[in-house]
């Protein structure tokens, strides 16, 4: 079973890649607070028509280079 995951993209600036920032919420195990984590994620983009602000689902696959393990799958909201 492949990962996937949804994020917003942070950066168009490598060719072929993008960076994703998927933020998922947890509770902190002492003091009970909603905390926010994030964790960027490069990912595979053929066609370079993503724009930074874009909602997209990643999915994982093999290793594309030293950084990459994902694909951009579907642009699922523009900025």
């Amino acid at each position: 079973m492949k990962k996937t995951l949804i994020g917003k993209v942070v950066s168009t600036k490598m060719n072929k890649t993008v960076v994703i920032v998927v933020e998922r919420k947890l509770i902190h195990p002492r003091y009970r607070k909603v905390i926010t984590v994030h964790k960027k994620y490069k990912a595979h983009n053929e066609r370079q028509e993503l724009n930074t602000g874009d909602r997209v689902k990643i999915e994982e696959t093999r290793p594309i280079s030293k950084d990459k393990r994902f694909i951009v799958v579907e642009k699922l909201k523009a900025n």
